[in-house]
């Protein structure tokens, strides 16, 4: 094993408990109870030891890569992680060491920071953050592995992604089918490890979310900086079209295969980078969906009749998203609208509103929303870079949710016409489920308008 001299490197090794694992075997719980059904097991998941061993390394001049084998007899997954001594560097030059994991060295993006401490394959696989590089506040990430039934899209979203401490010997739990550096591997995503986020949360917290750039050492600090500064700025920039589907679909049956009662209300969805889980919570409620680009024009929507018009979750600016901004106009007034988090942003500007980038944007799982009319608060989770300027809303739409923590705008309601929308995500994945009755809302709205 070989590091390059630097800043001390934290690497965990499991301990292997003989008597608790059998090499080539494979363990699985009795059953699991998930969304109301249980899933059968071939067998009991034994106790594995939570012993482990910290070392930290300092290294021999020279050397740049670190090669961390794991021998056939430990409880992990066999094989080895490849470790690279990298850096992050943002454009205003300030740089953050650690480690690249596997082949893929670099990564360019704007530099965000999430505070949750689960959910993780769920974060990198939202649409929502394409373009961008995760940086995860919570210490440890990765011990689950991952699932692909979680999977918001079909692979990783991110353009990168940094931790503080990457579990690297393998996953460990019993729905696991890759563990997290080999996923991340299968993904082409350059991942960070071993990097003080604390550092890097409180600098983006202060100098507000940057661009960077992720790249080996070698490149040298003038080099990387120049990168990072030609990174395009989130302004301006239309990142929906790189994620949204390039032609109409139909979702009949959301992932767990179960729907209550029939299909009776016709929905258009406009895809901006869409999440699976909304489409399972719209199909769970009995609505026949149809998928369009989020650029479709309005005439070939309107040609299917819709009884309802869905605006999804996307990334990047919401005004440079002007096709969907004129496409929502026309459907507004003429049948129920709801839209949710880009899709809230681009309500918005319908409705004639501006809308303005957040200094460092909403990333987690618990920011507290209120509800005007209701005085309830909502514990919420949140991903999104641009908000709505509450100041410039005209008449007839108003403010129906505010953020606590910075008095942000969470919801529109439209007082004369079947409309309204919320910033955050009421679906979850990852996250509380306070606000799940919004898609409830939805459907009583079409119904109401369809009696």
């Amino acid at each position: 094993m070989t590091l390059t001299f630097g800043d001390p490197i934290l690497i965990i090794f499991r301990k292997p408990d003989p008597e608790a694992f059998v090499e080539g075997a494979e363990f699985r719980p009795a059953s699991v109870k998930r969304a109301g059904k249980t899933r059968p097991g071939p067998g009991p998941l034994p106790s594995f030891p939570r012993t482990r061993t910290r070392h930290r390394f300092s290294a021999l001049p020279g050397a740049r890569e670190t090669e961390v084998n794991f021998t056939s007899d430990a409880s992990t997954v066999p094989g080895s992680v490849k470790l690279t001594e990298s850096v992050l560097t943002l454009d205003d030059g300030t740089a953050f060491r650690g480690l690249a994991v596997g082949d893929c060295l670099r990564a360019d993006g704007e530099v965000i920071f999430i505070t949750a401490m689960s959910g993780y394959q769920e974060v990198l696989t939202d649409p929502s953050y394409h373009g961008q590089i995760v940086v995860f506040t919570t210490a440890h990430v990765g011990n689950y592995g991952t699932n692909p039934e979680v999977n918001q899209a079909p692979g990783p979203q991110v353009a990168g992604v940094v931790f503080h401490e990457l579990w690297l010997p393998g996953a460990e739990h019993w729905d696991s089918s890759a563990d997290l550096p080999a996923w991340l591997k299968a993904g082409g995503v350059g991942a960070l490890t071993g990097v003080d986020t604390r550092a890097l949360t409180l600098h983006l917290r202060t100098k507000g979310a940057r661009n960077g750039h992720i790249g080996p050492l070698s490149e040298g600090p003038e080099e990387a900086g120049r990168m990072a500064r030609a990174i395009p700025s989130m302004n301006g920039l239309d990142l929906a079209l790189r994620v949204m589907t390039r032609e109409p679909y139909k979702r009949l049956v959301p992932r767990d295969g179960e729907i209550p009662g029939k299909n009776i209300f016709r929905v258009a969805v406009l895809d901006f980078g869409i999440k699976a889980s909304i489409l399972d919570k719209l199909l769970g409620l009995g609505l026949d969906l149809t998928v369009w680009p989020g650029n479709a024009p309005y005439e070939k929507i309107a040609e299917e009749k819709p009884q309802g018009l869905f605006l999804a979750n996307g990334p990047g600016d919401p005004a440079a998203c002007g096709y969907a901004v004129e496409t929502t106009k026309r459907f507004l007034g003429k049948i129920p609208v709801f839209g949710i988090c880009l899709g809230h942003q681009i309500m918005g500007l319908a409705a004639g509103a501006s809308t303005y980038k957040l200094p460092f944007g909403h990333h987690g799982l618990n920011h507290p929303v209120l509800a005007i009319d209701t005085g309830r608060v909502m514990i919420t989770s949140q991903n999104h870079g641009f908000a709505v300027d509450h100041s410039t809303l005209p008449r007839g739409v108003r403010v129906s949710m505010w953020n606590l923590n910075d008095k942000t705008v969470e919801g529109l309601e439209w007082e004369d016409v079947p409309a309204f929308c919320a910033q955050f995500h009421p679906e979850a994945t990852p996250g509380p489920r306070d606000s799940l009755g919004l898609f409830q809302k939805f459907r009583q709205m079409i119904k109401d308008q369809n009696a």
